[in-house]
């Protein structure tokens, strides 16, 4: 009884190979190494050491094409890696620049200002940018508006002091017909003294008949 499995070479086809693992331990090991194209020094190890003149690498890097298609795109974590992929299977100037180190170390720095620069640069095409502020119109003059006055405080008016009582005759208004002073003698109210003039006159005879 022959068959397939028993024998493989029967029918002229190889048998296909079958990982034991259902295929994830070759899952990462080609996950791990197209990331590290992600890096400028591994790409520069790669063309000192020639890797870019076999044909046979070249075919191998064509096949870890599939890593730009969405369902197995979401397992990468360097997407740069995909950028350098497709540059070097498309420019040969950029397999042979790699080999010095001066090329390395440009890439390495524009990769590095990528990546400083990104967030921003890309904020800058996805937010929509605001409109432009309107200019205010300028207001019409205006009168100063008037500040209410405060209430007035009434002032407390002190009552009037009474004048003093005096003994001289109240002074007549101008026009009236002034008092003379012989007026002052004979006023009513007053304390004066009246002196009378021929009392006087009289104790002065007494005086030189005695």
């Amino acid at each position: 009884m022959t068959d397939v499995e028993s024998n493989p070479g029967a029918g002229g086809k190889p048998p296909l190979y079958k990982d034991p693992d259902n295929g994830s331990q070759r899952f990462l090991l080609e996950l791990e190494f197209v990331q590290c194209l992600a890096n400028p020094t591994y790409i520069h190890y790669l063309a000192q050491n020639r890797y870019f003149e076999d044909e046979a690498f070249i075919g191998y890097l064509k096949y870890q094409k599939y890593w730009q298609q969405s369902e197995y795109m979401k397992y990468i974590m360097y997407p740069h890696c995909l950028f350098f992929l497709e540059l070097l299977l498309q420019n040969a100037n950029f397999r042979n620049a790699m080999a010095h180190p001066t090329s390395k170390e440009l890439a390495h720095s524009q990769q590095y200002f990528f990546w400083k620069n990104y967030r921003n640069n890309r904020l800058k095409h996805i937010l929509p940018r605001p409109p432009p502020e309107p200019t205010p119109a300028p207001a019409p003059s205006q009168a100063p508006a008037t500040l209410p006055l405060p209430a007035s405080v009434p002032t407390p008016v002190a009552p009037p002091v009474p004048a003093p009582t005096s003994s001289m005759p109240p002074v007549v208004a101008g026009g009236a017909s002034a008092m003379s002073p012989m007026q002052f003698v004979g006023t009513p109210g007053t304390n004066m003294p009246k002196n009378d003039m021929r009392n006087a006159m009289g104790n002065r005879k007494r005086k030189g008949a005695s």
